[in-house]
């Protein structure tokens, strides 16, 4: 069953913000962790790190989970179903996992941000390069997935291939009922 016309293009809006606000909270949250790598002012270092962890929680995550319970909306409510396609498979599990590395991760945030709290911690214990690792990872996989979402490469699952040729069979057979799509 797919979604009426205007709450299709409703949770498509919601979905595309949220997942383009997520790519963007990625984006400065690399600049926040490069600018806690390279700065040579021991104030600006630390606040970096202490941004990190309420960055995470307030931005990062909202945003993770908003664009996967979106992505499920979008997928169950239109014709792509969510297991008709790899591609819509493929971008279910890049959310899924992305966004369960980032639950995972806040904890190290935490950490990070405790020893920039700490006036007494040398800065070259504060500095930490996983930040910038984990957002350029994170970059590179969402970038995927909108890829994934705007060329949606061929390839049907086995239960799409069926449905595909279940839907064929009854707009063939008379008296079958037949679905328009609007």
């Amino acid at each position: 069953m797919t979604m009426p016309p205007r709450l299709r293009k409703a949770s498509l809006i919601a979905h595309v913000t949220s997942s383009v606000g997520w790519l963007g909270a990625v984006v400065a949250f690399l600049a926040l962790a490069v600018i806690g790598m390279t700065s040579r002012d021991p104030a600006t270092v630390r606040g970096a790190y202490l941004v990190m962890e309420p960055a995470a929680w307030y931005v990062l995550v909202p945003l993770s989970c908003a664009a996967l319970l979106t992505g499920l909306v979008q997928s169950l409510g239109t014709s792509w179903g969510l297991v008709r396609h790899y591609w819509v498979l493929f971008k279910l599990l890049i959310n899924v996992v992305a966004t369960g590395v980032l639950l995972i991760y806040t904890g190290t945030f935490r950490s990070m941000a405790h020893r920039a709290a700490d006036p007494e911690a040398e800065l070259s214990s504060v500095r930490n390069f996983s930040p910038v690792l984990h957002s350029l990872l994170a970059l590179v996989v969402l970038l995927l997935a909108m890829i994934l979402a705007v060329y949606k490469p061929r390839g049907a699952t086995p239960y799409g291939q069926r449905r595909r040729q279940t839907e064929r069979e009854g707009r063939g057979t008379p008296g079958a009922l037949s679905v328009s799509r609007v």
